[in-house]
């Protein structure tokens, strides 16, 4: 049926609301005599069917058997999303929990293993993690540290938390009187890439050695080869993934089969064309059902969002579910998280 023409009547929308936010609680399909004594909108029986037939005609609700009851169809689940003034905020008391659970991480892959268990334990929702991309990363620092006889390791730090080390053969002992080299070794290193974009800090490095007396430069070379390896190596973008037994505790909303969803939760390649194109800052992105361009994802819902730093979205992450799901509190989940994950890289 088509969903062009607008349900005008307030009250309509708020009984559509009541439909969605009852189904999702209970699963079961909601009738008029339920929504009267659940919220009692001070009007007959008889005028909330007439208000519920108007939503079916509309395509906003359906009947899924011979019950009187109504279930939320994918265009239902939209309006009501879109009818959201404002994603509701978490309390103090959820955010100071959400902070606690992400403070102080040992590194990247704590940050991310923990962002996504948090996330799903609190939407009980699949959550889905994209690391951060290594296109839109930029340097942060680079140290050069001796280790001792010949060796040097050279540290490097990215924008988006990515540790990389490389220990490397200077070529020469490196006595006492090479701790001068080094320090200024490591003031142009940070001078000529910090701030720069990794393929760009790699260029940036290429005439370093040319700054340096003849008899200093093969060491600097040596630097130089280690963190350009380092700066322009490619590597597979990444995808981590927590509550995927979720999915499973709610057979009614897969009546079906669940195969095709855990087929594509697989494929991280469709879920990082999913993220990536993930909106940053107070947008959430929501997908619900068919609009999941994704086929054997349309029997699920999608509320995604960025996250990066100094106004840079540097990846995604959200969580994927039914599309009987709490999207109020998923979406404020996801915003909340989102926004954590961007202050910690910023720091």
């Amino acid at each position: 049926m088509s969903t062009d023409r607008p349900v005008s009547n307030e009250r309509r929308l708020a009984v559509l609301g009541a439909i969605v936010q009852d189904y999702v609680h209970t699963s079961e399909p909601v009738g008029s005599k339920a929504l009267l004594e659940r919220h009692g909108f001070g009007v007959s029986a008889a005028t909330i069917r007439n208000d519920m037939a108007a939503l079916e005609e509309e395509g906003l609700i359906a009947a899924p058997h011979t019950s009187a009851g109504r279930i939320p169809t994918d265009a239902g689940y939209r309006l009501f999303v879109d009818q959201l003034s404002q994603i509701k905020p978490m309390s103090r008391a959820e955010q100071a929990a959400i902070a606690q659970f992400l403070h102080d991480p040992v590194d990247l892959d704590d940050v991310v293993d923990r962002t996504v268990r948090l996330l799903s334990s609190l939407t009980g929702q699949v959550a889905m993690m994209q690391y951060p991309s290594l296109t839109r990363s930029s340097v942060r620092h680079i140290e050069v540290v001796p280790m001792g006889g010949q060796r040097l390791m050279v540290v490097l730090i990215t924008t988006t938390g990515r540790v990389e080390q490389r220990v490397l053969d200077a070529g020469q002992d490196l006595a006492a009187d090479a701790a001068e080299l080094i320090s200024r070794l490591r003031t142009g290193i940070n001078t000529a890439a910090a701030g720069r974009r990794l393929v760009d800090a790699a260029a940036a490095l290429t005439a370093l050695p040319d700054a340096f007396a003849p008899d200093e430069r093969d060491i600097v070379r040596r630097v130089v080869g280690a963190l350009d390896e380092a700066l322009v190596e490619e590597r597979e973008e990444r995808v981590t993934l927590a509550g995927t037994a979720n999915l499973v505790r709610q057979p009614l909303d897969f009546p079906a089969t669940l195969e095709p969803v855990l087929d594509a939760l697989e494929q991280h390649v469709v879920l990082l064309r999913l993220l990536s194109t993930a909106a940053g800052g107070e947008h959430i992105a929501v997908r619900i059902g068919h609009e999941n361009p994704v086929t054997q994802l349309q029997s699920t819902s999608m509320v995604t969002t960025g996250y990066g730093s100094g106004g840079e979205l540097v990846g995604g992450l959200g969580v994927v579910g039914p599309t009987r799901m709490d999207y109020p509190t998923s979406m404020a989940a996801v915003r909340t998280v989102a926004a954590y994950i961007s202050g910690l890289l910023a720091q």
